[in-house]
């Protein structure tokens, strides 16, 4: 590749000329005759200007959802706005990719930073890391601390929402979940589950005859709930794991003529927008993803713009509250 020292040279003239007539600089005095020599040189040997590298940081945000399943869940989409308004106001280049693109790795092979929402695998882990170094998984809680991770207190969550109920004196309550698969088909540990079975366990909950688990949508809590009213006996209470799962639960009592909170008490889990506006208002458990899309892109800033390298380059575990949010969906046993 042809370099200003091969135009000058040619030319007769300095390198720094060169580099002048080829800005186009009006205040340079030399001869119209040597401007259009220098011009011809370069076009004779095919010479190409370097751009300067974009001044922008580029960050990479990776969806394990389709596009689809982010707006049948809203948590996901609140994740992912929360990055990318972090993103906007800092004056970071996005680079978007789901893991349903055909060649979301090719998208993502130059970014500075990687923000991957959801849940993977080891070997996805160690895919995403060998893309750049500055990983971070929202969302995603792993056995060891072997990559950092930002994810929200679930047990405490479920505690909190549990204590609530029982304290409304229910001694049998329903678990309405959903699975989550890795890419291997394994099933992704559920720490909401986990706690609640753990918990009514330990306060002598009845809870085995109302556990249910397919989906995390509100299409999956309507057909859950079904099935229990079908079974002809209902608990006092029932937790649910997603604000779309409580809905759909919620409108499959209604057409069965039962009363929310009358005859049963209803809990979500997000706090998404539409709860507040559900009927009655549904109580749930605030979960701040928005900021915890936010708080990942700006630990992800701070690794992709750092002027220093820590000698030993630590993975991190960071853990946000929630908080329960009461509404008119949840009253004392009968």
């Amino acid at each position: 590749m042809a370099t200003l020292k091969d135009i000058a040279k040619k030319a007769g003239v300095s390198s720094a000329t060169v580099s002048r007539i080829l800005n186009q600089d009006e205040t340079l005095s030399v001869t119209t005759k040597t401007r259009e020599r220098v011009l011809e040189i370069a076009q004779e040997l095919n010479y190409k200007k370097k751009t300067a590298p974009s001044s922008k940081t580029v960050i990479g945000i990776f969806q394990w959802v389709t596009l689809f399943q982010e707006l049948e869940d809203p948590y996901y989409q609140a994740i992912r706005s929360g990055i990318e308004r972090y993103c906007m106001t800092e004056n970071l280049e996005i680079r978007r990719a789901f893991q349903s693109d055909p060649d979301y790795i090719n998208a993502l092979h130059d970014v500075q930073g990687l923000i991957c929402i959801g849940k993977f695998n080891a070997e996805q882990i160690q895919l995403f890391e060998s893309i750049t170094p500055n990983v971070i998984f929202v969302d995603m809680q792993t056995s060891k601390i072997n990559c950092n991770t930002i994810s929200l207190d679930f047990e405490q969550a479920v505690i909190d929402a549990l204590d609530y109920l029982s304290d409304l004196g229910h001694t049998s309550i329903a678990y309405l979940g959903g699975k989550e698969y890795l890419n291997d088909d394994t099933v992704y540990f559920e720490q909401r589950k986990d706690t609640f079975i753990r918990y009514c366990k330990e306060h002598h909950i009845t809870y085995e005859p109302y556990l249910k688990e397919t989906e995390f949508s509100a299409d999956a809590g309507y057909q859950m709930m079904m099935e229990l009213i079908d079974a002809g006996t209902l608990p006092s209470a029932v937790f649910a794991a997603s604000d779309p799962i409580a809905i759909g639960a919620m409108r499959a009592l209604y057409q069965k003529g039962y009363r929310i909170p009358e005859d049963i008490s209803v809990i979500g889990f997000d706090d998404i927008n539409v709860a507040k506006f559900s009927n009655p208002p549904l109580t749930t458990i605030y979960a701040p993803a928005d900021f915890m899309g936010q708080f990942a892109a700006h630990y992800i800033q701070l690794l992709a713009e750092s002027n220093t390298k820590l000698a030993y380059n630590m993975p991190v575990r960071m853990t946000l509250p929630c908080r329960l949010t009461i509404r008119d969906t949840c009253g004392p046993a009968l």
